[in-house]
């Protein structure tokens, strides 16, 4: 059941994306350190580096990037308009994490 707008929710919902944004790629960084010796040392590198693998599509590593700029816009979510935004793309972006977290789990199930 979805909650009324509150700009208290909004705001939690764009710091827990801050949050989430970071253990991702942060993720893909030492994964790629640690199985295949490649050193990222920025989100879009990593994402860039991630699809030259073939563990994100094209489409997906665009959304990444578009992720990334405005994570680093978060900053100014004292602008109403930049927290509209930002907020109104958090349902796709969470979609694509959740995705990708599942891929990435499955290929230490598998025993990569």
């Amino acid at each position: 059941m979805q909650q009324p707008f509150s700009v208290i929710v909004r705001d939690a919902a764009i710091q827990r994306f801050e949050y989430t944004f970071e253990a991702c790629w942060k993720f893909m960084k030492d994964y790629l350190r640690t199985k295949k010796g490649i050193t990222c040392n920025s989100p879009k590198s990593c994402f860039r580096k991630v699809f030259t693998i073939g563990m994100i599509q094209e489409g997906e590593t665009v959304k990444f990037l578009e992720m990334t700029d405005d994570r680093n816009m978060t900053c100014h979510t004292y602008k109403e308009k930049v927290a509209q935004i930002i907020y109104g793309k958090l349902e796709v972006y969470s979609r694509l994490l959740e995705d990708v977290i599942v891929r990435f789990g499955s290929r230490f199930v598998s025993k990569e």
